[in-house]
């Protein structure tokens, strides 16, 4: 059962409410907490998913894009990209208060809805979904990556404040049905007999499993069909997110993994990442 298409555009209502009620609930000293995102406190957190609507709106919006230093050849060269855009739009935050970001998330955050509401599902986004394996990607797929961005920097705000993760059924299912389409890409490497199958279950409040099937020499990701597997990897959602948003160090990962059968074949997934790093 292939991964098809999923219309992620209806969640870009709620989760900026859960996000703005977070951002009002919070004290001056839980903005300045230290996240899971090296480096970041709540309130850069916070300022990068503003930078993010506020590009994201220029582009597809209004046709403006930030000039290309150099150009873009490699993988390599769309992270030291990205990672440039991000650093320079939090350090511009420094100059915003904690409730002017809120305010201007609620403004941005109402263009995004729009934005993203508007867009024909199968049409062509204007960037590829690389850490998917990418080189071209229609509108469902980038919105998908869109989603999955606000939900991590949501939970690395939660995770620092000590509220409550936003694991349910209703965030979870879709999330990690865009994420495990970068498993292909994380076992590009791997090599295994034709009909090698990888199962990957994670433990939430509606269990998830997907299989990664090799057929000659390219591995994907379907929906389990029960069928025997060379290795199963368990995982609980929690644990989860923080492998495939690079939250979790190799040893932390590895010692949350309960794997059965081949070994050898779960060792990749410590180094799976649905975010370009």
């Amino acid at each position: 059962m292939a991964l098809g298409p999923i219309d992620t555009a209806p969640l870009f209502a709620p989760l900026p409410s859960e996000l703005i009620a977070l951002l009002r609930s919070l004290s001056e000293d839980e903005w300045l907490r230290p996240t899971v995102a090296p480096g970041w406190r709540v309130r850069d957190v916070a300022a990068h998913l503003l930078d993010g609507d506020l590009r994201h709106v220029a582009a597809y919006r209004d046709g403006h894009f930030v000039p290309l230093d150099s150009p873009i050849t490699a993988a390599a060269d769309v992270s030291r990209l990205v990672n440039h855009l991000n650093a320079t739009g939090v350090a511009y935050s420094a100059r915003l208060s904690s409730r002017q970001l809120v305010d201007l998330l609620e403004l941005s955050g109402g263009w995004v809805i729009e934005l993203v509401n508007g867009l024909p599902l199968h049409g062509k986004a204007i960037w590829p979904v690389s850490w998917a394996g990418e080189d071209e990607s229609e509108n469902w797929m980038d919105v998908g990556r869109q989603y999955t961005e606000r939900w991590h920097h949501q939970m690395q705000i939660r995770d620092a404040a000590g509220r409550p993760l936003l694991l349910e059924a209703q965030w979870l299912n879709p999330l990690l049905d865009i994420c495990v389409r970068a498993l292909p890409v994380t076992y590009r490497n791997v090599s295994a007999p034709a009909g090698t199958a990888i199962r990957l279950e994670v433990k939430a409040t509606q269990p998830r499993s997907w299989l990664l099937v090799i057929d000659g020499a390219r591995w994907s990701v379907a929906l389990d069909d029960q069928r025997e597997a060379a290795c199963t990897i368990q995982l609980e959602a929690d644990t989860a997110w923080r492998l495939l948003f690079n939250a979790l160090d190799p040893e932390q990962a590895r010692a949350a993994m309960h794997v059965s059968g081949a070994e050898r074949l779960s060792r990749p997934l410590l180094g799976a990442r649905s975010v370009i790093v």
